[in-house]
């Protein structure tokens, strides 16, 4: 890195704070144009979103510019002069040998020097994550520079994808996994795609996608059959059992007594030992609502008395009952691929990618899955990759991470809702599930009503353009407080560019995303050509049989 010798002086610190510091511009530097030479490349000195190094004694800290502004004074001879200032938030320290290291542990003092910083310094900046080849973009200030993130912070410690709809993030989504696939060709991951934008059906019935064709598996979640089966006590009271009822305990209880005995028998048939509650084994559905209804009708004493369990489940059967005779659900509760326990290992294969078409990425299709039951499905999809490497002896060597879009329909904030059972599960990954090589990557548009444990597990952030304030603050408050005062630059950021922050970056670094190619199927509706050139009929019919059949073309 250059020496500060070398460097070009723009100014000298004024003020000092635990958690940023203010300069004055040299008076050269204050004008129209303040353009300064650095290497090859030109730029102004002390613009927003740049680089500075302040140097003092053996001190080296690296600041980001996140404010300019001017003010007026009167010199001796009473002129009217303006001094300009800027904002600076470090971000880390420049060692004896010119080393980077997040985080500031010895701060300057006022009148200490400030110097630009050109591509030469920023390259030496980020050489070390340079190596890793895991190029996701370009520097907003330096669009000749190609930012790459360290994938092990990245993917082995959680990360989130905030941002307003519009924002990009479908883009920022794509390109990340396009950009991770090519620098990491044995990438396994596998996305909840909640609105068919990464894989989808043309007009002739082929399949399209965002992602290379021998790199991706798609599995449209209806056709793949979620086994009930498969589905945690946990999972099967939300879908089963709602918890306001006053008799959901009771219910409960009983169902927890019913699935030990049916799964116990299977057990045998396998010839397992023990059973859990949990174990994923094949038991009937019917013969559960028999014992249910049994229990709920059972009169002793010739008909004179009732059994202690007389009238306790009406609201159950009826539940269970209405869910089963709904087609939209056949995918969950009337598997004809999936109905014996010797068909795990097969579902097993094609969700990690090693089924008959090996893939990197397992797109998870769950825009024709019913929207109240999409929160139950996700859950039982992160619990199969945590539980398949919780138990894989490799899984050190075979690392997952499970892509979340829309994270806040089914990872919420609310305590004690209809999915509660499907919010811990996944906060279980969350909190256990690296140690297993199991990640998850959130992408949200609205953080304030994700699961706070799901954010605080995240330690890398790309923030994308966010205007709501409750929203703004959410975000400031998760990242270190040093660094807070960067979100106030998210109402700025154009279409598919980012903040990022954490510590898969080296330093708090405005980027521009790569266009992702293909791009995802999530454009806008171009209601401007559409209303000047669209069609003048419609296939009503057509649209009316899609809808009670519940398929979307």
């Amino acid at each position: 890195m250059s020496t500060p010798t070398t460097g070009i002086l723009i100014g000298s610190l004024t003020e000092v704070r635990g958690d940023g510091m203010d300069a004055r511009i040299a008076e050269e530097h204050v004008n129209e144009l303040p353009v300064i030479d650095i290497g090859n490349e030109q730029i102004l000195a002390g613009h927003l979103g740049s680089y500075v190094v302040i140097r003092q004694s053996d001190i080296g800290v690296l600041a980001l510019v996140f404010k300019m502004w001017e003010q007026d004074r009167f010199d001796s001879d009473g002129n009217r002069v303006s001094d300009r200032f800027i904002s600076l938030i470090p971000v880390g320290e420049l060692q004896q040998d010119n080393s980077f290291v997040r985080g500031v542990r010895h701060y300057p003092t006022p009148g200490a020097k400030v110097y630009a910083v050109g591509l030469q310094e920023i390259n030496a900046i980020f050489s070390k994550f340079r190596e890793y080849e895991f190029f996701i973009g370009q520097l907003a200030t330096h669009k000749d520079y190609h930012l790459s993130l360290d994938p092990r912070a990245l993917f082995g410690r959680h990360f989130a994808i905030i941002g307003q709809s519009g924002s990009g993030k479908s883009w920022t989504v794509t390109s990340l996994i396009q950009h991770t696939i090519k620098a990491m060709p044995r990438t396994h991951m596998i996305m909840l795609d909640l609105h068919g934008e990464y894989c989808w059906k043309n007009e002739q019935g082929g399949i399209e996608s965002a992602f290379p064709d021998d790199k991706v598996n798609y599995v449209d979640a209806l056709d793949l059959e979620m086994p009930y089966w498969m589905m945690t006590y946990a999972e099967l009271v939300d879908l089963f059992i709602d918890r306001s009822d006053s008799g959901a305990s009771m219910q409960m209880a009983f169902m927890r007594e019913v699935l030990q005995q049916l799964k116990r028998k299977e057990a045998k048939k396998l010839g397992l030992n023990s059973v859990s509650i949990d174990t994923p084994i094949h038991f009937s559905l019917a013969e559960m609502y028999m014992q249910f209804k049994n229990a709920n009708e059972e009169r002793k004493d010739f008909g004179k008395t009732q059994g202690a369990l007389f009238g306790q489940f009406d609201e159950f059967l009826v539940r269970m009952q209405s869910r089963f005779n709904d087609v939209r659900y056949d995918f969950l509760l009337k598997p004809k691929k999936r109905n014996s326990s010797d068909s795990m290992a097969e579902l097993l294969r094609q969700f990690v990618g090693l089924g008959e078409n090996k893939a990197n990425i397992t797109v998870v299709d769950l825009s024709s899955v019913p929207t109240d039951v999409r929160p139950a499905v996700s859950a039982q999809v992160g619990r199969i990759a945590y539980e398949f490497n919780y138990w894989n002896p490799r899984r050190r060597e075979f690392p997952i991470t499970l892509i979340c879009e829309e994270a806040h329909a089914y990872i919420p904030r609310e305590k004690g809702g209809q999915f509660e059972g499907t919010k811990k599960m996944m906060e279980r990954i969350a909190k256990e599930g690296r140690k297993y090589g199991v990640s998850i990557g959130v992408v949200s548009q609205r953080p304030t009503e994700l699961s706070e444990t799901m954010l605080s597990q995240c330690s890398s952030f790309i923030c994308l353009r966010t205007t709501n304030p409750d929203d703004q603050a959410y975000v400031r408050g998760l990242v270190p407080e040093a660094e807070g005062d960067l979100t106030d630059i998210l109402t700025s950021l154009g279409r598919g560019e980012a903040l990022v922050l954490g510590e898969a970056a080296p330093l708090p670094t405005r980027v521009q995303i790569y266009r992702p190619e293909p791009a995802p199927k999530s454009n806008d509706v171009d209601y401007y050509t559409a209303w000047r050139e669209g069609p003048d009929e419609l296939d009503v019919d057509g649209i009316v049989n899609n809808w009670r059949s519940q398929v979307r073309e």
